[in-house]
């Protein structure tokens, strides 16, 4: 076996760390100088994380939640715990491939069999700490991943953490065998990037044939980006190709700018009957892990220099994920925008029903020709005449008066307007949420159409304004003699003339609209609606009929489209996500600076 550069001066070693020897008082990270803490800090960072959603589907979205899991995960199992306990033994992962021969390098370090080796893939299901007895209290306790469940016998669960202790091996040093990071298991894969996280130092075991593969290496930039220290393993090699692949290994590591790695070569060799390397081969590496062990400042440089490392690594990843926040926010407002737009469309449609005259066709004009043509306008007036009529006609035809037959006209003319604009609305929501990957996935085939009481709550609405309309007729003309010798059946007459004036193109029935007969009349209509309440009082009260019908309209459609906008804004993140995430990692990064883990040393 060979290495690549003197251990005693690659990462891991005091030379290359942030700050050497054991925190005193005044740069203990959980102590304040009248800021907040460094675990105050994190542990308010945990909350904007956990707090943070990405419930809409957009290509941010799942790569988010998973590095908010991954936060959560290393502020849980690494970062929190190991800023309460700094001088904890120092925890080496021994991460990478399936087959690279982690355990069988882990049992041979501590010359037992303390985790299971075979041909058989994935060998390592759940994680095997080993450590030395005067240290097993650390790890008993579950301070560190302590989402694991300790356990002293194996187990196939990937959530247990087997503790085994292992007399060879000094205190102050750990080793944890994790599961292979390209395992065919997902959660074994997932387990062991978790592990990985949670290291003071990470031991990578790769093989001569598969030094080169892609999965590794991610990784291996991963671990870099957050600081973490590295020391590399190439197991199996060759006699005759040592030296080409280590120099090839070599220039890799460089290119990745982790050059500084530690690299210890391991030929290939038999393993004796216990499945142990022979001495010989592991002796460099077991030697670097013994001084390591027996020098507490190295320690403490090491448990530093991932510490600040990953604290440093947390800013651009929180703000990677304030961005997601952002996008997520954007989405949910231009999915709304489109049902508005849909819904404000089909209000245009509604006003211009009431300005072009369409709503004046067929039954409601027939309608309004009859109880105006044949003078019955006129005769209504009269109340007591008008009422006693009314009652004899419908009594011996069976038929309503002209009057409710013109009211239910306008009704039902109405009606069929509402029931045709929201249904164009929701296919038109519905098309332009489909055409949107985050509206996509929330819609329902429901929503393509209109809710199915909306026929119901039109009619409703449309009846509660002409009651409104006929209330308006009411109050305008009391101080009117004409209103005031009448009695109710006069004001639902000229009700009905205000009604029949808002869905005109002015403020009442235009001379030649469509009244191709009984036009005399209509106009005469309209001078004794004048007399009564005077030009601009008409022309007021229609305005106002109008406007508040256009209102219940509005509140109509608004309740059609809250179909779409609560599904929206249940996958909605609070609007103050992206700014508490920015905020809570800058409160970290202050508490980091002022630590004493940096390598500035403490401010202030």
């Amino acid at each position: 076996m060979t290495t690549h550069g003197d251990p005693a001066t690659q990462p891991g070693a005091p030379a290359v760390a942030a700050r050497t020897g054991p925190p005193d008082a005044a740069e203990d990270p959980t102590a304040t100088t009248g800021d907040e803490s460094l675990p105050a800090a994190l542990g308010a960072l945990r909350a904007a994380i956990e707090a943070a959603r990405f419930p809409l589907a957009l290509p941010t979205a799942e790569p988010a939640r998973r590095a908010a899991g991954a936060l959560t995960d290393q502020l849980d199992d690494y970062l929190l715990p190991r800023l309460a306990r700094l001088d904890a033994p120092l925890l080496v992962v021994v991460g990478g491939s399936t087959g690279a021969g982690k355990s069988t390098l882990v049992n041979s370090l501590v010359k037992a069999r303390v985790s299971a080796a075979g041909v058989l893939r994935p060998t390592t299901r759940s994680p095997v700490l080993v450590c030395s007895p005067a240290d097993a209290s650390w790890f008993r306790q579950g301070d560190l991943l302590p989402g694991l469940t300790r356990r002293t016998e194996p187990s196939d669960d990937p959530r247990t953490l087997q503790l085994v202790t292992a007399p060879a091996l000094p205190p102050g040093l750990a080793f944890l065998d994790a599961p292979d990071i390209d395992s065919v298991v997902d959660a074994n894969r997932a387990l062991a990037g978790q592990l990985l996280a949670a290291a003071d130092l990470w031991l990578f075991v790769t093989t001569a044939a598969r030094y080169a593969d892609a999965v590794p290496w991610e990784l291996l930039r991963s671990a870099r980006a957050r600081g973490t220290v590295i020391a590399m393993v190439l197991d199996r090699v060759p006699a005759e190709a040592g030296d080409e692949i280590a120099a090839h290994l070599t220039e890799m590591l460089a290119d990745q700018g982790l050059d500084q790695a530690p690299l210890f070569v391991l030929p290939e060799t038999w393993v004796d009957g216990q499945g142990l390397l022979p001495e010989r081969v592991t002796a460099p590496l077991a030697d670097w892990f013994t001084r390591l062990a027996a020098d507490a400042e190295a320690r403490a440089a090491v448990v530093r220099q991932t510490l600040d490392g990953a604290l440093a690594a947390l800013h651009p990843t929180v703000d990677g994920l304030a961005e997601a926040a952002e996008e997520q926010a954007a989405a949910a407002d231009a999915l709304d925008d489109r049902v508005r737009a849909a819904y404000r469309g089909a209000h245009r449609t509604v006003e211009e029903g009431l300005r072009d005259g369409r709503l004046l066709r067929g039954e409601v004009l027939a309608r309004w020709q009859e109880f105006v043509g044949t003078g019955e306008f006129f005769r209504t007036l009269e109340a007591r005449i008008g009422r006693l009529r009314d009652r004899m006609v419908a009594a011996l035809t069976g038929r309503p008066a002209p009057a409710a037959e013109l009211r239910t006209a306008i009704e039902s003319q109405l009606v069929t307007l509402l029931r045709g604009v929201a249904a164009e609305a929701a296919e038109n929501a519905y098309t332009a949420w489909k055409a949107h990957p985050a509206g996509a996935a929330l819609l329902e085939p429901e929503l393509a159409h209109p809710a199915d009481d909306l026929p119901e709550r039109a009619e409703r609405m449309v009846r509660d304004w002409q009651r409104g309309v006929l209330e308006l007729v009411r109050v305008e003309g009391a101080d009117k003699r004409f209103v005031a010798r009448t009695a109710a059946y006069a004001v639902n007459a000229t009700g009905l003339a205000v009604m029949i004036a808002v869905f005109a193109s002015t403020a009442f029935i235009p001379t030649g609209l469509e009244v191709a007969t009984g036009a005399g009349t209509t106009v005469a209509a309209q001078a004794v609606l004048q007399a009564i309440f005077g030009d601009q009082a008409v022309r007021t009260l229609a305005a106002r009929a109008r406007a508040d019908l256009l209102d219940r309209v509005r509140t109509l459609l608004d309740d059609e489209a809250d179909r779409y906008l609560t599904r929206s804004a249940a996958a909605r993140p609070g609007p103050e996500t992206a700014d508490a995430l920015r905020a809570a990692a800058e409160r970290v990064e202050s508490a980091r600076r002022r630590s004493g883990l940096t390598a500035e040393g403490p401010t202030g």
